[in-house]
Order: structure tokens, then C-alpha cells, then sequence
């Protein structure tokens, strides 16, 4: 029966909630481990101005909307209670064990040797294997005791952007050891309360160091702080595209969020028509994105501070590079309380930071690095075999979850889009379906082929010396049809053919069609 069947799932941030809600919705056990005492993930530690990048109308649930209330661009305490709202409506918070940290998972059952000579996922190509089950070691971050739980399927949902810093590497002796002052990562300064964060950087001679959000967030509230009497340095490698807060995003949804849209770009496993059709196509895709960068270049005052990129706007969404620009970022550019310092390579000395290239130090009290997670890392060191640490890496997951060689186990959130709990909900109806018997996936050796077509023909292709493993942005209309066409829905979700063709898909777009 299908209630003696359990899933461990671990975190409980948007994915897990997602994963959670799914698996109850076809009647299994969940059991949900969060090593905090809350749920939302990344959002339970964030900066004070941190504020959703993308339109709240793409970043919903498909069946549970935003209150009117809330602005397009919700602050990071908007976004935590829509997401505690969620959980309290479907009732997913007594399914979550919280201060719990998982140490390992182990599967128990067929050995690593006999697993990978399998033609068929865990060895029948549906989701469980009466033979094979995964054990959970899990220690209460309270009592420090520690629990093995025994589940039939795991779904991991535990993150790429936190817990496992992503550190530059430096020669011998130029490290931040060089330095007197005091080196951090972003996500112990996102750990600190609103207050004492404050006061941390308060006074001090500040360089941050990367150009994404996070750099972004922490270089304005240093210089809100500080203002141009200690200016904050942003120290970053290459110029990135950036959204301006107030972009009309129903004009980029037009451009780059529908079928029309996609047709411009190769896609993986398209055929010779279609592969045919992007090419004509592509010189409009050119067009769409020179508008977008010459109204950015404009509005932001790009060439005025020697900021715009170099390569194009499709480019970088495509690769899912972009961010949102904070509001007044480059009037207080202007004002002198931040200033923008390219270095491609640095290293540490006593007084401070020396750019390749470059004689003088630039001085400082205080460095803090933003310059991201290691995903990959995180996601390895979970598991107790050496042969599954190898297989996992992130881009190498059949439909973005499924990893062809482990098997009863599901991976959330390593696929990057337009908006992640978007592409997520679908990812965790996929499964839940798949759980239910909806559908078996292919063989081994043609899921490791379709991973394969993913990372050639769009990974490489579109994104070019930018591209990220795991980033469906301009896909994910295509990568969403898959999903559909194997659970047996129809991938065609609008009324009439210019609404299909020119309307941009979001969310509510894939409520069951009555």
C-alpha cells in the first residue's frame, strides 16, 4: 500500500515545502529534516534590504497566491511568511522534524557494484525497489542525539546558495592570512542579526568583493552605513547585466518567457525543423536583446561609470547571470559612497587587497567575500558511498532531479530559472506522479543521453563562456513540456493559437486544466 511507503526529505526551504506537499498529496509518510528551528531556507538568514529579484506573479505557488497586499517585489520578511502561510495551509509543518541535522544518508540494499551494472533505474525504472532502502542518519541539533531513520525514497532539497562558502584560491603567502584586518564570507555577515550587522560594518573601510545580489545588497547597506566619508569598494571580475528595480518585466516576459521566444533558440532533442527554424530566427533574437541592453545601458547610466558588459543580454540570461539592481545603486556611485574597482585577479598583503597588475594596496579594515557556495560540495558530502559523491554533480540530473545511477533518490533545487520555485513545483509534480505509477522512466543509457543533449546543445551553445551547468532560463517553456508529455498532460496549456504562441507562461498556467 501506498502509506507504508515513506520519503525522507531533507530542508525545508521552498523545495522541501514543495516536496512535502506532493508526496502527502499521493498519500505517502514525509519526513521533512530541517537542521534550523524554522523553515525557509535562504530566506531565514538574509541581508536587511534583501528584497525578491524577479516579479512576485512568476515566484508563487500555482495554487496559492500572493495576498494583494504585497508589492511586485516582496522584502525577504514578505517572502518568509508567504512561504509559512503555505505551509500552514496545507499543513505541512507536523510532517517537519526541526533542529534536525542530517549527518549522511546511506542506501541499504544491492551493492554499489550491482547497482551501477543496472539497465533500468533502481533496477525496475520505477521509483522504489523492495530490496533497496535509504538510511538517514539525523542528530537534534538541541540534544546532540543522534537517529537513524529508515525511508524508501529520498528527495534532497538542501540548497546551492548556503552552508558550504565558495573561497578564492590565493598563491602561498597572499592569502587572507597576509591580512591584519578581518576577512568574511557573505554568509556569516547574512547570519548576524539587523542590528549587530549595523554595527559590525559601522566606521570601517569596507571592500566587498563580487558583483551578484548579495554583493549588491551588502555594498548598499555599507555605504547607508558609512556614506562616502568610508566609501565601500566593490571589487568585481567581469561586468554583469542588472536588472533595474523598476523594468517593465511584463515586457521581458513578452521577449524571452514565451513559446515565440523560444523558438529563436536551439533546444535539445529538437529535430531538423526546429533546429532549422532558430537559426532564421536567431537574428531576431539579436534584436530583442540589443533592446533590452540599450534601455538598461540608458536607465542605469552604464557607459557613464564604464559598467557595460561585454557580453550580450541573452547571453547572460540564457545563463542565468542576471540580477536585480538595487534602487539608488548608481547614484550613490555617483555620490562616492560606493566605488567599483575591476580586478579580475587579487591578492591579500598587510595593508590590505593588491590587484593584479597594480603596485598600490588598496587599504582596507574589513573584506567580504561574496562570491557564492560550492553547491557541488554540499551536495557530495552527504553521502556515505564514495561511488554516488562521484556520480552527483549538478548538471548531470535526468529532468534536473533524477541522477540515472542512484537510485530512489530525487535532488531539488540545483537547477537554476527564471524563477525557482516555478520550474520546482513542476519538478515535485513530476515526481509525485512518478512515485504514484503515472509513468517509468526510459533506461538507464537513454536518461544519460538526454542529460547529455541538455548540457551540449543548450548549456554550451547558448550560454557560451558564461553558461552554468543547470540554467533552463530561456527554456523553460520546452523543459516544462517534457515534464508534461511524460506525466501525460498537455504541454499546450493556453486558449487559442497567438495565446499560445506569444502569451508568457508562469506559474498559473499549469493549475489542472478542467
Amino acid at each position: 500500500m501506498q502509506m507504508e511507503k515513506k520519503v525522507g526529505i531533507i530542508g525545508a526551504g521552498m523545495c522541501g515545502l514543495l516536496a512535502c506537499k506532493y508526496t502527502l498529496s499521493k498519500g505517502y509518510t514525509p519526513f521533512v529534516f530541517e537542521s534550523r528551528g524554522s523553515i525557509g531556507g535562504v530566506w531565514t538568514q538574509t541581508f536587511k534590504t534583501t528584497k525578491l529579484q524577479t516579479s512576485r506573479s512568476l515566484y508563487q505557488f500555482s495554487d496559492f497566491p500572493w495576498p494583494s497586499s504585497v508589492p511586485e517585489f516582496p522584502d525577504h520578511s514578505q517572502v518568509l511568511d508567504y512561504l509559512l502561510s503555505y505551509a500552514t495551509h496545507f499543513n505541512l509543518l507536523p510532517h517537519i522534524k526541526f533542529n534536525s541535522k542530517v549527518l549522511g544518508i546511506n542506501y541499504e540494499g544491492p551493492s554499489d557494484e550491482e547497482v551501477q551494472a543496472w539497465d533500468l533505474w533502481s533496477g525496475t525504472g520505477e521509483p522504489f525497489n523492495s530490496i533497496g532502502k535509504w538510511n538517514i542518519t539525523v542528530q537534534d541539533t538541541n540534544s546532540l542525539l543522534i537517529e537513524v531513520y529508515q525511508v524508501d525514497f529520498v528527495i534532497l532539497c538542501v540548497g546551492q546558495y548556503s552552508d558550504v562558502p565558495k573561497i578564492p584560491e590565493y598563491p602561498p603567502g597572499k592569502g587572507p592570512e597576509a591580512f591584519r584586518g578581518m576577512v568574511i564570507h557573505s554568509m556569516e555577515y547574512a547570519a548576524m542579526d539587523f542590528d549587530k550587522a549595523a554595527e559590525f560594518i559601522k566606521g570601517k573601510k569596507i571592500t566587498v568583493v563580487g558583483f551578484k545580489k548579495s554583493a549588491l545588497d551588502i555594498a548598499m547597506e555599507c555605504s547607508a552605513g558609512n556614506g562616502a566619508l568610508n566609501p565601500c569598494r566593490l571589487l568585481y571580475r567581469t561586468e554583469h547585466w542588472s536588472i533595474p528595480k523598476h523594468y517593465p518585466w511584463w515586457a521581458l516576459a513578452y521577449l524571452y518567457f514565451n513559446r515565440f521566444a523560444e523558438l529563436l533558440v536551439h533546444k535539445p532533442g529538437e529535430g531538423l525543423f526546429l533546429s532549422l527554424l532558430a537559426t532564421i530566427l536567431s537574428p531576431l533574437n539579436w534584436v530583442f536583446s540589443k533592446c533590452v541592453e540599450t534601455y538598461i545601458t540608458h536607465k542605469l547610466s552604464l557607459a557613464k561609470f564604464g559598467m557595460v558588459p561585454e557580453q550580450s543580454f541573452h547571453k547572460g540570461i540564457g545563463s542565468c547571470m542576471l540580477s536585480s539592481m538595487p534602487e539608488e545603486f548608481y547614484d550613490r556611485v555617483e555620490k562616492g559612497s560606493i566605488i567599483l574597482k575591476k580586478a579580475p585577479k587579487f591578492s591579500f598583503c598587510k595593508e590590505g587587497i593588491v590587484v593584479e597588475g597594480e603596485a598600490t594596496p588598496l587599504e582596507t579594515d574589513l573584506v567580504i567575500l561574496a562570491t557564492g557556495f560550492k553547491g557541488d560540495d554540499k551536495l557530495k558530502d552527504i553521502f556515505v558511498s564514495t561511488t554516488f559523491r562521484n556520480h552527483i554533480i549538478i548538471g548531470s540530473l535526468f529532468r534536473q532531479c533524477i541522477h540515472p545511477r542512484v537510485p530512489q533518490l530525487a535532488v531539488f533545487g540545483f537547477s537554476d530559472s527564471i524563477s525557482n520555485l516555478y520550474t520546482s513545483e513542476m519538478k515535485s509534480r513530476w515526481l509525485a506522479e512518478f512515485l504514484d505509477g503515472t509513468f517509468k522512466l526510459p533506461s538507464i543509457k537513454e536518461m544519460e543521453k538526454d542529460v547529455e543533449r541538455w548540457d551540449e546543445y543548450y548549456l554550451k551553445r547558448n550560454s557560451g563562456n558564461d553558461h552554468r551547468r543547470s540554467c533552463i532560463s530561456t527554456l523553460h517553456i520546452w523543459f516544462n513540456d517534457q515534464l508534461c508529455k511524460d506525466m501525460g498532460w498537455d504541454p499546450r496549456r493556453k486558449k487559442g493559437f497567438f495565446s499560445e504562441l506569444f502569451e508568457p507562461y508562469g506559474p498559473l498556467d499549469y493549475l489542472p486544466i478542467s
